[in-house]
Parts: structure tokens; sequence; C-alpha cells
């Protein structure tokens, strides 16, 4: 006959190893993991292999449409909604702000507005704010004009860049 204490030892120590095991699995894992995640993730990969091949089509396929496609049906509406992310520093009443007014901005030259505090870097860059220019500088404004004053990071989405300075040209001057 089985006594009840030798049945709770060996049970016990069946608990025992297999937490052992568990814990021995864990710490393998985090010290020996490849970044993949977890269960069912994919590993990333360790290193990348740089091959020529199909890589105009793929620059040209993330590129998507030009700016001058994009603008030629930009939607001034459209664009007044992406000007709220402008309204905390640029007022479109002829006032500056945190920033110059933009009433104008379209064709006006760089640094234009009288009164306002330029960076360095806008007060000496000289040309006019064309569409294409406001388009370059909106997508990353310290890429365009390295030292401005802007902390903004910029509008990623062409259409949101075309559809801005649509309603920014319908502002005039």
């Amino acid at each position: 006959m089985i006594d009840t204490m030798t049945v709770t030892k060996a049970g016990g120590a069946l608990c025992g190893a297999l937490l052992i095991f568990l814990l021995a699995n864990w710490g393998a894992e985090s010290l020996y993991t490849t970044g993949g995640g977890g269960h069912g993730e994919e590993a990333a990969q360790a290193y990348t292999i740089a091959t020529d091949e199909g890589a105009g089509e793929a620059a040209a396929a993330e590129e998507g449409p030009s700016f001058e496609e994009v603008f030629a049906s930009a939607d001034a509406a459209a664009g007044e909604k992406v000007f709220g992310k402008c309204k905390a520093c640029h007022k479109v009443d002829g006032t500056n702000g945190t920033g110059p007014h933009l009433d104008g901005v379209v064709n006006r030259a760089v640094g234009g507005v009288d009164g306002f505090g330029y960076s360095a870097t806008l007060a000496e860059h000289g040309g006019a704010w064309t569409p294409d220019a406001l388009n370059q500088f909106l997508e990353n404004p310290k890429g365009y004009a390295p030292g401005t004053k802007m902390s903004f990071a910029g509008l990623p989405k062409v259409e949101d860049r075309a559809n801005l300075v649509a309603y920014l040209q319908g502002l005039g001057g």
C-alpha cells in the first residue's frame, strides 16, 4: 500500500521539476532571442544584402503622384482643414502670431513680412514662396531651411500639402 505522504512528495517533485524547466525556458528565451517578439511573429532580419534589381521601380512606386499633379486638382476646402495644424502659430488676418501671417504668402518673398523676426536662414534665403517652394518647406521645414525657428515636423502627405497651398493661394494678399 502506498502512503499518502509518498504520493504528495512525488507530486511536489514533479511540479517542482516542471517549474524549474519553465523558468529555464523563460530565461533562455530572454537571453537568446532573435527579436521576433513572440509566438507567431516573424523574426527581424539580421542583415540585408542590397541588390539593384527593381530599385527604380520601387522608388517610383513609393513616390506616387508628383506635387504638380496633385496641386492641379487640389481642394482648398480640405486645405482649410489642414490649416488647423498651423493655426497655433500662424494667422490669416494680416497680423503676426508666433509665426508670420500667411495671407498672401503664395508668391510672396521668403522672409518678406515686415516687422517679423525671421531666423537668419529664412531672412537670407531669398526667392519667393512659390507653390513648389511651399511644398518643399511644408514637407520638411528643418530639411528645407536648416536653422529655421519653425518647430513643426512637416506634412508627409502630398495631398495635404497641395490642399493647404491651394487654400493659402485662395487667401490672396
